[in-house]
């Protein structure tokens, strides 16, 4: 993966949590620390993002975003 944005972050989801439209996914990044991005269903599907998987937290002005290799 290649993105421009230079704020990254490597982590370990923790969990999903679906709702009607929108999808949380909290992601461990180590020390104590989880973040949590709002992002569509359909993004969760199409990236397979589930618990235990392996993402990288993209964080530009104020959105955060998840990517995943």
């Amino acid at each position: 993966m290649r993105i421009s944005a230079r704020n990254q972050i490597k982590g370990t989801v923790v969990d999903v949590k679906k709702g009607a439209t929108t999808s949380h996914v909290r992601v461990d990044i180590g020390g104590g620390q989880i973040v949590t991005s709002s992002i569509t269903n359909e993004a969760v599907d199409e990236l397979g993002i589930k618990a235990k998987g392996h993402v990288t937290v993209v964080v530009k002005a104020s959105d955060v975003m998840i990517a995943v290799d």
